[in-house]
């Protein structure tokens, strides 16, 4: 399976009444599983940098029943998958990008981690980056920006 149809199929799942679903085709596993009817977990989002995020204005009711998330505007690079996001390939080496890196289509921008598996996440088109919005080692989830990008 590639990427698109990874995130086709979490999001069928996603809107599906199934709690579990495992999928094996030739060397390629995957196993996804949900809580029905269990109360949301909190979920972790990326600070916004000041530059790159418009002002918002928070209400009590929204401080106080959930997280405001802001959503940066302009091109974006996502998260494919929910897991823990890593900028560099190991903790003492440089990171993959950094603000003001050009990168070509395929270049590997970061690693996701997810149920023990590394997974490299590589630009999907040439862009320069503009901002990094997560920090290292954060949680991250399905869709969630990553990188504020140009594309070039």
């Amino acid at each position: 399976m590639d990427m698109k149809q990874i995130k086709a199929l979490l999001q069928e799942f996603d809107a599906s009444t199934l709690s579990k679903l495992k999928i094996t085709q030739d060397a390629f596993s995957i196993e996804l599983e949900k809580n029905i009817g269990a109360v949301a977990a909190p979920v972790m989002v990326a600070a916004p940098v000041a530059s790159v995020a418009a002002p918002v204005a928070v209400t009590a009711a929204a401080e106080t029943s959930a997280a405001a998330a802001v959503v940066p505007s302009g091109d974006m690079i996502l998260s494919p998958m929910v897991g823990t996001f890593y900028a560099a390939p190991s903790p003492d080496s440089a990171p993959f990008v950094k603000v003001g890196d050009r990168v070509k289509k395929g270049q590997v921008i970061a690693v996701l981690e997810a149920m023990k598996i590394m997974n490299e996440l590589e630009a999907e088109f040439d862009c320069k980056i503009l901002s990094v919005l997560v920090s290292d080692s954060q949680a991250v989830e399905y869709d969630m920006p990553l990188f504020a990008v140009e594309k070039l």
